[in-house]
């Protein structure tokens, strides 16, 4: 990823994949197609023994995990650590790591490496880190990391959503987790679009890797299908308690259905002879590119300690009360609970509506299933809201062996409900075997509902919750649109039926002083059943005066409140805008980019630069600054001062990227103002100075970064002119630069220009950034365009749209040129990089033996491709091949090694073999 938000300190949709048995079925076909929920008990229990004996090993005895982490980047599980180890220590609860990218498009805080070079250094910090909870089964995907972005719909493109889906699919079905463990799926605001689309991808795996109409060319690589039994967010909204107490106090989320397990980091850990939060800080401390090795170790004080906490996303299982203790997130799914059902059994929910109208009814079906034994004695009782109703305990008598019975309950939901509330339905099972819980999350509705449209991407994302029945992930993804101090726009107001009538609806906006809405009411009539229509309203902000960004209260959030009502029934919908600055520009006479305002070069006021944006607080002595906008027919030229007390590390020229880690500019342009993400903006970074070698400071630098077309700015946008001034003594810098429109992504819109200007100040020398300022400041605010601020230049025409096709970075580490990757596959058998696998005998080292400055070794290969071959001294390559196609054959290789490589040092030769079938790994020790 590339420069993201200063890490926390101790704190169009993603389609489904075609695949050929599915082709011709619609998304909602597909997913609701044959036991989405019920193959849980049924795909585990598939008759292997048919199989040939390798077939045999990889769907039923090659790796067998009990939890699963799928995250998009090296150090995504970093948090999670101290909860997977003590799992792993003392309830012997084998992790895996799936890692969508190799991280190679991020920062690099320790050394020159960049692209697949870094991905490898990054792969080896994360196994080392995740060792030390004990997880040994790291498999990274091969996607690109290109750059930072807050775009799911971007990273699905980028990375080839239904090929990357496959491969996680692929692992899912090759490890058989019982949990899967995961980021936010959700389209928050700031949430890393790499993160969310991974989670999207955790989510679709849960749903469909126990289908055999998905995927199923796995199943001809011996692969079996197969549905974990639970899905967890790493992480959660609300109030955290601390100390040992914490799990057994309880986590109070924001959203009220949110069911949230709890596990202490303070534990004990005999093995290491510290506590876990050590055990983790020692872990996060691992991914030293990324400049975590400066973070503070976590207090020694066990009250302040906090717990890991985990998010229920869904359960095919029961489970036990979130307050039990630290193995609550796994009791039921891959640990037994004390008193609980049978572990096997599956207890799951199931409604066909999400949103539920006050004064009707909806029918839920608890659907229960024994595991290898019958379960006697059945009953299901569901718990509901005060007020509701949902009939009388059921009783289900015995349910035999691998067999299931399902239950089906009317809930009447009040008039008297609140619309827009998140309730949770409790399904409680008794038996005489034990009993257990499980748990649906619905919201009241009104009748009708109305609310600003929302973005593309959000739309997008809650069509993908819809059509996957995971509308409870919704929850936290309020509509927000920007409005530009003192502007006016014209919005689309979306009404949706939710009854099976006809609705007229009266809609009302309620918004804060300084804004009013044209027409603030209105009435919307023939609003089609479980249909929705639209109206327009133009929304203007009549107090320019009024702060905006994170300068205002709410972080610059204004609360809007759209009600519709029908039927007797109000509903009202929160929503915001978000105030962002704008400029209206003052033509120049002139500018010469010498790093020097001349008299009559920037006509217009300056623009404060100096808000905190993320990191420690700043003084203006600290860091603060004040840019000044003008332009003429053919270019916008920007002028930048900075005040700054530290001057942080000078990097020499050659290393003019990822500029966050250091005293830096950047300079974001959206030639339109209506970019859903950075790919088709402009975003000029700069080094205000270098290091010229001797210790001195040198010229400065400048490139693309995260945007249309990255590098260099004399390779990527050459008639871009720079200037900059460090002062002496230091006390901060200027910078200059004109910025042509002919080298921007896409022809101007005058009237409504995207712009920004951020700072990064470093006050150390060890490539870290602590405070971030700026113009338009908002969380994530680099990667969104939308909330930039608005620049008008009076006088000039409006250019014709003529966008440039992004140039996104395509170059991936991958798994057959990484030796730690080739040594797991070949034990685990595991496909490289979620590839197929072309199974145990497809490569073989026969033998390895040293002599003196080489290694030779007999290297068997039963197909054609591509050959790759190692030497791995357990920390890095010391000896490589170039890579070679061969055929079928027998072979004698002799890999020169390289540096000093001591003569009792363990050396392993790591081979793999790439053909268009998939991949092979091969390896042994050297004698």
């Amino acid at each position: 990823m590339s420069h993201p938000p200063l890490p926390a300190r101790p704190a169009s949709a993603a389609p489904v994949p075609d695949a050929p048995a599915a082709r011709g079925l619609s998304r909602r076909r597909l997913l609701k197609g044959s036991a989405v929920l019920g193959l849980a008990a049924g795909a585990t229990a598939l008759d292997l023994s048919g199989l040939p004996p390798m077939e045999r090993a990889l769907a039923d005895g090659g790796v067998d995990l009990d939890i699963l982490y799928i995250g998009a980047h090296p150090d995504d599980e970093a948090w999670t650590l101290a909860a997977f180890g003590q799992w792993n220590e003392y309830e012997d609860q084998t992790a895996g790591v799936i890692t969508i990218t190799r991280g190679e498009g991020g920062g690099n805080a320790v050394g020159l490496e960049e692209g697949p070079a870094l991905g490898l250094l990054r792969e080896g910090e994360e196994r080392t880190a995740v060792g030390l909870a004990g997880i040994e089964h790291v498999f990274n995907l091969d996607a690109v990391d290109f750059f930072y972005t807050l775009s799911a719909p971007l990273s699905h493109e980028v990375w080839g959503g239904r090929d990357v889906l496959s491969r996680v699919i692929r692992v899912v079905r090759a490890t058989r987790p019982d949990v899967i463990v995961t980021m936010n799926p959700s389209a928050v605001q700031g949430n890393h679009g790499n993160h969310q689309q991974a989670a999207m991808f955790a989510v679709e795996a849960y749903l469909l890797a126990g289908r055999e109409d998905v995927f199923p060319e796995h199943f001809d690589e011996g692969l079996a299908p197969f549905a974990p039994k639970r899905l967890l967010r790493s992480g959660s909204d609300g109030q955290a308690p601390t100390g040992p107490d914490a799990v057994a106090t309880g986590f109070t989320p924001l959203v009220a259905s949110d069911v949230v397990f709890g596990a202490w980091n303070g534990t004990e850990s005999e093995t290491h002879g510290k506590r876990w939060s050590a055990v983790r800080d020692d872990s996060i401390h691992a991914y030293r590119t990324q400049g975590w090795h400066v973070f503070p170790p976590t207090t020694t004080d066990p009250a302040k300690i906090p717990a890991a906490w985990f998010t229920l996303i869904d359960s095919r299982t029961p489970f036990p009360d979130p307050t039990s203790g630290d193995t609550a997130a796994l009791g039921g799914a891959s640990l037994p609970v004390e008193g609980g059902l049978p572990l096997g059994t599956t207890l799951e929910l199931r409604s066909e509506q999400f949103a539920v109208q006050t004064g009707g009814s909806v029918e839920v079906e608890v659907e229960i299933g024994s595991p290898g034994s019958a379960l006697p004695g059945v009953q299901v009782e569901l718990e509901v809201p005060d007020g509701w109703d949902a009939g009388r305990r059921q009783v289900l008598g015995t349910i035999p062996a691998k067999q299931s019975r399902t239950a089906t309950f009317t809930v009447e939901v009040p008039e008297s409900a609140t619309p827009g509330e998140h309730v949770l339905l409790r399904a409680r099972v008794t038996s005489r075997k034990g009993s257990g819980e499980n748990v649906l999350p619905l919201r009241t509705a009104g009748v009708v509902e109305a609310g600003i449209a929302d973005r593309a991407e959000i739309a997008a994302f809650l069509e993908w919750t819809e059509e996957l029945g995971m509308q409870r992930l919704d929850a936290l993804v309020p509509t927000r649109r920007s409005l530009g101090q003192g502007r006016a726009e014209e919005f689309e107001i979306v009404v949706r039926n939710r009854s099976e009538q006809v609705q007229d609806a009266e809609v009302t906006l309620t918004l804060p002083d300084g804004f009013t809405a044209e027409p603030a009411q209105l009435l919307v009539e023939g609003v089609p059943a479980l249909g929705e229509s639209t109206a327009t309203v133009r929304i203007e902000n009549t107090d320019p005066s009024l702060p905006t960004a994170n300068r205002a209260p709410d972080g610059g959030v204004y609360a809007v409140t759209v009600t519709a009502s029908a039927g007797g029934v109000a509903a009202a919908t929160p929503q915001g805008l978000h105030l962002v600055p704008r400029l209206v520009a003052s033509r120049t006479e002139g500018v010469e980019v010498d790093a020097v305002r001349g008299t009559g070069e920037y006509p217009s006021e300056p623009i404060d630069i100096g808000t905190l944006w993320e990191g420690s607080e700043v003084t203006p002595e600290d860091a603060s600054g004040s840019t000044w906008v003008t332009y003429d027919d053919a270019a916008l030229h920007v002028f930048v001062q900075v005040t700054d007390d530290v001057l942080g590390t000078l990097l020499p020229a050659e290393d003019n990227k990822q500029r966050f880690r250091t005293d830096s500019v950047e300079i974001m342009i959206d030639p339109r103002g209506t970019s859903d993400h950075t790919a088709t903006t402009f975003i000029l970074g700069a080094l205000p100075g270098t290091d010229d070698g001797t210790g001195g400071a040198g010229g400065p630098v400048a490139g693309r970064d995260h945007d249309n077309r990255q590098g260099p700015i004399e390779e990527v946008a050459p008639s871009v002119r720079i200037a900059a001034e460090i002062s002496e003594p230091y006390q901060g810098y200027v910078l200059e630069t004109t910025i042509p429109f002919a080298e921007l992504p896409d022809g101007i819109d005058p009237t409504r220009m995207g712009f920004n200007v951020v700072v990064y100040d470093s006050d150390t020398q060890d490539r870290t950034g602590q405070s971030r300022i700026g113009w338009s400041t908002f969380p994530g605010v680099q990667a969104d365009p939308f909330r930039w601020g608005v620049l008008e230049l009076p006088g000039l025409e409006a250019q014709p749209s003529a966008p440039v096709e992004p140039r996104i970075p395509n170059t991936s580490a991958r798994s057959v040129a990484s030796p730690q990757s080739i040594l797991q596959s070949a034990a685990d058998g595991v496909g490289l990089g979620g590839f197929p696998t072309l199974g145990a005998d497809a490569v073989r080292v026969d033998k390895a033996t040293r002599r003196r400055r080489e290694i030779s070794a007999v290297v068997r290969t039963a197909a054609p491709g591509t050959r790759r071959v190692f030497v791995w001294d357990g920390e890095r390559t010391v000896g490589e091949l170039e890579a070679a196609d061969v055929r079928s054959a027998r072979e004698v290789v002799t890999i020169p090694l390289v540096g000093d490589v001591p003569a009792d040092a363990t050396l392993t030769v790591a081979v793999s073999l790439e053909n268009e079938d998939g991949a092979g790994a091969g390896a042994a020790a050297v004698r």
